[in-house]
This record gives structure tokens, C-alpha cells and sequence, in this order.
């Protein structure tokens, strides 16, 4: 039987040691606060908006949502943005995207203030993980896809060949990095990739985040691999899947991340302690 690597489970871990330094904080009236950016009324962010202020409840972070209408001037935003970098009370800058089509994003992911860009938009934080530089403002899906490995432990990281089926700027490129970082070997693929189902079987760890619904099929895998599903998809029944066919391929690997239910459960999660990250720092507290 497949070993099923619950998201919940590592969030909560998390969760619990973000409570302790939280009130130590607050004890010191010093108060982790986020500000979430949202243009327009996307249903898609209000859900996401929900999400993340009920995790901010549950680690006592505050939270604080400045709502402007989609039309709103490309000046308007970048006010916003400018008055938010100042606030001392804001440790942590959440901008919902995609963005309306008439906002240059470039200029807004540039503005941010690198030590506030919890879900690390600025390229300056970005380009820190591609220097090796991983205790900052790294993407909170890949970070995500490391705290399930080091909580799990199935096998070390260190030495784990490692097969990456994503090449973006999102997901594939930083979690890469992140993985080197472990001493891990990785092998960057794609949709594309010739073979994909021998390197995939062969591996010990497979991230799948094509974006495909139910693209990893069983021929994608061996029972020695650890499958991480980062797809969140429509799964055509009115609820979300992954890019693994889970129910035909969960009996036949060594473990798997659910969907919904696993990378997803972690990454709100890691947004959050970026915000605890930033508190600390402005604060001067190691």
C-alpha cells in the first residue's frame, strides 16, 4: 500500500512552531501583519482571499485587505504599493494575480519591496535562489514541495535523483535549485521531453506540474517512486485533480501527494511564515 503524503499534516507542523514564535512576538507588542492587494472582484481571489485570512486566524497573524476596483489606474496601484512598502505595520505583501490586462506587471513586481514580497514576485528574490541564497522570499509551491520531502523523510534528499516535469519560472526552475541546494540530482523536463516515461520511472522523486489533467498515467511510474502532484486542475466534475491519474496510479508507487489535499495544504502555509520571516527581520530578532 502506497504511503499518501498529506499536505495537513506538514502545514500543521509548521502551523504549531509559527504559534510558538508568534506569541513571543506578541508579547513583545510586536504584531506579524500582511496586506493583500486585490484588484477587482475575480471570484478566484475572493476565495483565495478567504483562505489565507482563516491561516492567518489560525498562527494569530493579522491581516489586512486593501481592495481597489479593476479599473483602477495604473497609478492608483502603484500608490497602493508604494504606501503599503512604507507602512512599518506591514510586514508581508500579498498582490493576487493575474493582474487586469492594463497593468504593466513587470513594474509592479519590480516596485514590491523585496523585504516584504512573501510570494516572491520582486525579481531580486528570485534571483537570490538561483545564487543559492534559500533563506529569504523563495516561491511557496516549490518551498512547499521540500517541506512535504523533509517531513515525510522517505528517503534523504541527499544523493535523490530527482525528475522535475515543469521548466517554469513558477515552479520547475527555483524548485530545481531549492533540490541542488539538498544535493540532490535533478533532471529538468517538459511536456515534450523524449522518454519522459522511462526518466520519470527511474527516478526516486517525481514533481509532476505540467498542468494537464491526469497526464501521469501508471506507464509514468515504478513502485520505488515518490510522486509529488503540484496540478490543480478541473477535473471536468465540477471539483479540482491533479496531473497524476491518482486513483490508477496510488497503489502502484511508493507514495504520493493527493490533490486536493497535498502540495496546496502546505503552500499557504509557507506564505505565512514569509510574513513571520519579514516581522522578525524589520524587527531586528533572529
Amino acid at each position: 500500500m502506497s504511503t499518501v503524503l498529506k499536505g495537513n499534516e506538514v502545514a500543521k507542523a509548521l502551523k504549531e512552531k509559527m504559534r510558538v514564535e508568534v506569541k513571543d512576538l506578541r508579547e513583545k507588542n510586536i504584531i506579524p501583519k500582511v496586506g493583500i492587494i486585490r484588484m477587482g472582484d475575480r471570484p478566484d481571489d475572493i476565495a483565495y482571499e478567504k483562505g489565507v485570512i482563516k491561516s492567518c486566524g489560525t498562527v494569530d497573524i493579522d491581516s489586512e485587505v486593501f481592495q481597489i476596483p479593476a479599473e483602477s489606474s495604473m497609478e492608483e496601484l502603484i500608490n497602493l504599493v508604494k504606501k503599503l512598502n512604507n507602512d512599518d505595520n506591514i510586514h508581508g505583501i500579498l498582490i493576487f494575480r493575474p493582474l487586469p490586462d492594463h497593468i504593466d506587471t513587470e513594474i509592479i513586481e519590480n516596485l514590491i519591496d523585496p523585504n516584504k514580497d512573501i510570494d516572491c514576485m520582486n525579481p531580486i528574490n528570485l534571483e537570490k535562489v538561483f545564487e543559492g541564497e534559500m533563506d529569504g522570499f523563495v516561491p511557496c509551491t516549490p518551498k512547499a514541495v521540500v517541506e512535504i520531502l523533509k517531513y515525510y523523510n522517505i528517503i534523504p534528499l541527499e544523493g535523490a535523483n530527482i525528475a522535475v516535469v515543469n521548466r517554469s519560472m513558477v515552479v520547475g526552475k527555483p524548485l530545481s535549485m531549492m533540490l541542488l541546494e539538498e544535493r540532490s540530482t535533478v533532471t529538468i523536463c517538459h511536456s515534450r521531453t523524449k522518454e519522459l516515461p522511462k526518466i520519470t520511472s527511474q527516478s526516486d522523486i517525481v514533481v509532476a506540474a505540467t498542468g494537464r489533467a491526469k497526464m501521469f498515467g501508471p506507464e509514468y511510474f515504478s513502485e520505488d517512486n515518490i510522486v509529488i502532484d503540484v496540478g490543480i486542475n478541473d477535473d471536468g466534475n465540477g471539483g479540482i485533480c491533479g496531473d497524476v491519474d491518482y486513483d490508477n496510479v496510488a497503489d502502484k508507487v511508493k507514495a504520493i501527494t493527493p490533490v486536493p489535499g497535498g502540495v496546496g495544504s502546505v503552500t499557504t502555509t509557507i506564505l505565512l511564515n514569509h510574513v513571520l520571516i519579514s516581522c522578525k527581520r524589520m524587527n531586528n530578532i533572529k
